[in-house]
């Protein structure tokens, strides 16, 4: 095997896909990277959970395969100076050459490297723009506790040309909704896919489609030449539309981008696990934090309020990631009472994006 690419293309295809090396492989060979050389140059990984491929252009001599240490290879391509790359399989080494620079690598046994899985059946496609965004809204309500896998996905929902995403950890639920373009419009499918892939598959789009498939137990997303499979979790999920769905006696409307701020500057006295407390009255909304050994804060907004005045308190960061996941400029909090969860919804009577959140008793 024998090839030369970019240095750029080399390392940006290397590190994204040494993102998905296990930190404790099953299998030494679980470790590497395999790099294919072809009519085009493939960089894979595969966890037996989560593949990633990469596809780059290069000028193959040789076609073959190699199965490299991954860490170590996205180290070295990363520190490589501005010059063409070229890498030679010689025996036991592949060996890395850049200007001055020269690396033998003791290769991997590539035929312990497991069968990467095939993209999923294709089911439509999606604006990378409208994915990541989807991705960012809902994911920060997932849950981090691998106790309970359930929690820590983001559950998909196909419904014609109509996509919902979701995700909730027990103390709130974030939903959106969005257009998309489906292979065929009766489809209708229901998937649990984790949540930590789905950001970094939107965190390394780089603009145009993202293209979806969805088997009976994978899922896929392929955009721009790469391509992430991942396994699904078990389809349990909440009733979450009926949640997000209820009547409010109270709603109040306030402009996001300072309300986000001012709680930002508020809780900054807010001691550990201590609420920011929100103060609705007609004209106003007076947001306060502290009160303990720190200090205290307060800042008043404009809002506008309908129904009865009322005092509601919330963990500021719970509260913050619904609201930095509202789009229009002004952000709407449905309320009932001080004891219930609220819902903080782009601004609107049929808003795309909600988020449930459950409220903390004042002392």
């Amino acid at each position: 095997m024998k090839f030369q690419v970019n240095r750029d293309v080399l390392a940006d295809a290397v590190a994204w896909t040494a993102r998905v090396l296990p930190g404790r492989p099953a299998v030494p060979a679980l470790s590497g990277l395999l790099i294919e050389a072809g009519e085009a140059l493939r960089v894979s990984a595969f966890d037996y959970d989560v593949s990633a491929r990469a596809d780059v252009e290069a000028e193959v001599a040789e076609p073959g395969r190699v199965l490299i240490p991954g860490k170590v290879l996205a180290e070295i391509t990363r520190s490589l100076p501005n010059r063409p790359v070229e890498i030679v399989r010689s025996g036991s080494e592949a060996v890395l050459t850049c200007g001055s620079a020269e690396f033998g690598l003791l290769t991997l046994p590539d035929e312990d490297f497991p069968t990467m899985p095939a993209m999923p059946s294709r089911v439509g496609m999606v604006g990378g723009g409208v994915f990541a965004t989807a991705v960012g809204q809902v994911s920060a309500a997932a849950s981090r506790d691998d106790t309970l896998p359930m929690l820590t996905g983001v559950r998909l929902d196909i419904d014609g040309v109509q996509m919902s995403m979701a995700a909730t950890d027990r103390y709130r639920i974030a939903a959106r909704e969005f257009l998309w373009h489906p292979e065929r419009e009766d489809e209708s499918r229901a998937a649990m896919v984790p949540a930590r892939v789905l950001v970094e598959v939107a965190r390394s789009l780089r603009g145009g489609e993202v293209v979806i498939g969805l088997d009976d137990n994978v899922a896929g997303f392929e955009s721009q030449g790469r391509t992430t499979t991942v396994r699904l979790l078990d389809d349990q999920f909440i009733d979450y539309r009926s949640r997000l769905s209820e009547q409010w006696a109270i709603h109040a409307d306030v402009e996001a981008a300072p309300f986000v701020e001012a709680i930002k500057r508020v809780a900054l006295v807010a001691e550990r696990n201590t609420a920011v407390r929100l103060s609705f009255s007609q004209g106003q909304v007076l947001i306060q934090a502290g009160g303990g050994e720190i200090g205290r804060g307060a800042e008043v907004l404009e809002a506008e309020l309908e129904g009865d005045d009322i005092q509601i308190a919330f963990q500021p960061h719970f509260l913050l990631d619904g609201l930095v996941g509202v789009e229009t400029e002004r952000v709407r909090l449905n309320m009932d009472s001080p004891t219930r969860p609220a819902l903080i919804a782009n601004e609107g009577d049929d808003p795309d994006f909600r988020y449930l959140v459950m409220s903390l008793r004042l002392g």
